[in-house]
């Protein structure tokens, strides 16, 4: 529908609004997906409430992760149903359709769809018109032709990797407490982490401390048994929180026996040893990839016009430069940084950048349907906090660097603020409390993985053996589910 159309529309009606039905379609219910469609809701509720407008969210889970809590979830300190926003529940005013965009033709503005049923149904791909489209698929994780990765490696960007790994952590501790083979047990022991970014430190530092704890339940297990090791190919860790920090990140994780290989790469993971470009062998059951992300596969498989990295050209307004009535920000976007004093900045694929640009998205989609002017994005960047485990942490905030229980406390603090909904604050809150009141649970239910295995073998089916049931997809306990349609984080979640 052209633009002029639209405002056309407008003048011949009493009340301004969109054209009777203007369907808005939302690719992506992750950080921007959803709180663009929470304020849609909310800045065309009269539209929607008269049929004038109907606002799609396309998604591949009903629900919103909050990816700063996963290395938390991971822990144990957080249940993971408490990670999650229920967009169904917040989203009322929208329809939520569980599926993946699978290409768009803005020129003729339709999407390609593929939803649950499309399988069952045997008819192929669902095509979905639009008038206003926000794409927002987020980011995916960025793999490299590694050997062995694909049959290995961890994810660690959702939230059922985040507990798939607590549960393999603990079975690993599990294996080696059982096993009389020094090489089985020396491997199960051994946890390699590659990628130096707020996924991979946190994510390793929370377990370390859940897995340093845990050893106490454990008759032949210490803590100096476990080998924790982190492998960064630049010469630095968590850089959004400056180089100082950086330092005493480093210091701080050896201080705690985890080995931090800096400049190093991770070359071959194949039969579950991982060869590092310093010519170091570990044998190793758990290998967790957390080394960055890239654009979802959507956007190639679009029409709009794409930067060098592949994210789409956009305007400070948060629209698609060049494309009429298409919007984008988060992961997805770049975004013009008019606080930066490089010219040609843009904007930091992070979290501190998607809610806000969400929040203003919504604003000038609906200014423009209206006919208003529209908004231009800035924001400056406010620092970084990132969790180094319980009551550890480092923080780069307005120019102020704190660590140690000052900064675990502000990661904690400002994150509680953001986490969406009053309902998930107060729950998070009361675990937080209860955490503190008693002890740690380390307990491992990785059998919640295959439901069916007990009643299979009552029905005469077979079951494999301890430690050895099926592995999930990715190997050794999750891989990444690649072409989901998630949004946010990038590898900057813990900015504030």
């Amino acid at each position: 529908m052209p633009h002029g159309q639209v405002k056309a529309a407008f003048s011949r009606g009493t009340a301004p609004g969109p054209a009777p039905g203007a369907r808005i379609l939302i690719v992506g219910g992750g950080y921007v997906g959803m709180y663009t469609a929470l304020r849609l809701q909310r800045n065309l509720k009269a539209e929607l409430a008269r049929g004038e407008a109907e606002i799609v969210v396309v998604t591949p889970d009903p629900y919103m992760t909050y990816q700063p809590f996963l290395p938390e979830a991971a822990a144990g300190l957080i249940s993971p149903r408490h990670v999650v926003v229920p967009l169904r529940r917040v989203l009322g005013g929208c329809r939520v359709l569980i599926g993946e965009a699978e290409s768009i033709d803005h020129a003729k503005r339709t999407a390609v769809l593929s939803t649950l049923a499309t399988e069952e149904e045997g008819t192929g791909s669902l095509e979905l018109s639009y008038q206003e489209l926000v794409l927002a698929p987020g980011s995916v994780s960025r793999t490299l032709p590694v050997p062995g990765l694909a049959d290995h490696g961890i994810g660690f960007k959702t939230v059922e990797e985040a507990i798939g790994l607590r549960n393999h952590v603990i079975e690993q501790m599990d294996i080696a407490s059982s096993t009389r083979d020094p090489a089985i047990r020396d491997a199960a022991l051994a946890f390699v982490f590659v990628g130096g970014g707020y996924a991979g430190v946190e994510a390793l530092a929370e377990l370390q401390d859940m897995a340093h704890y845990a050893t106490r339940y454990y008759h032949n297990i210490e803590p100096t048994d476990m080998k924790w090791l982190l492998v960064e190919a630049t010469d630095r860790i968590l850089p959004e929180v400056g180089e100082d920090m950086g330092r005493y990140t480093v210091r701080e994780l050896r201080r705690r026996n985890i080995d931090v290989r800096l400049e190093t790469r991770l070359d071959s993971c194949e039969d579950r040893i991982a060869q590092l470009s310093d010519g170091s062998r570990f044998p190793t059951r758990t290998l967790v990839w957390t080394a960055g992300v890239k654009p979802h596969p959507v956007l190639a498989a679009s029409d709009l016009p794409l930067n060098g990295r592949g994210r789409l050209k956009c305007t400070t307004h948060l629209s698609i430069d060049g494309a009429p009535h298409a919007w984008a920000a988060g992961d997805a976007a770049a975004v013009p940084d008019t606080t930066a004093k490089e010219e040609g900045a843009v904007c930091a694929p992070n979290a501190q950048h998607a809610v806000r640009q969400a929040k203003l998205l919504a604003d000038n989609l609906a200014a423009s349907l209206h006919g208003r002017p529209l908004a231009a994005y800035a924001h400056k960047h406010a620092g970084s906090v990132a969790s180094l485990g319980l009551h550890k942490g480092v923080a780069h905030v307005y120019g102020r660097k704190l660590k140690g229980y000052p900064a675990w406390f502000m990661h904690r603090a400002y994150h509680l603020s953001r986490v969406p909904t009053f309902n998930r604050k107060a729950r998070v809150l009361a675990e937080w409390t209860l955490s503190g009141l008693f002890k740690r649970e380390v307990v491992s239910l990785g059998s919640l993985e295959h439901p069916r295995a007990e009643f299979a073998l009552a029905a005469g089916g077979g079951r494999p053996g301890p430690g050895s049931r099926p592995a999930r997809e990715g190997g050794a306990g999750g891989g990444d589910k690649d072409g989901g349609t998630r949004e946010g984080g990038g590898t900057a979640e813990g900015s504030p």
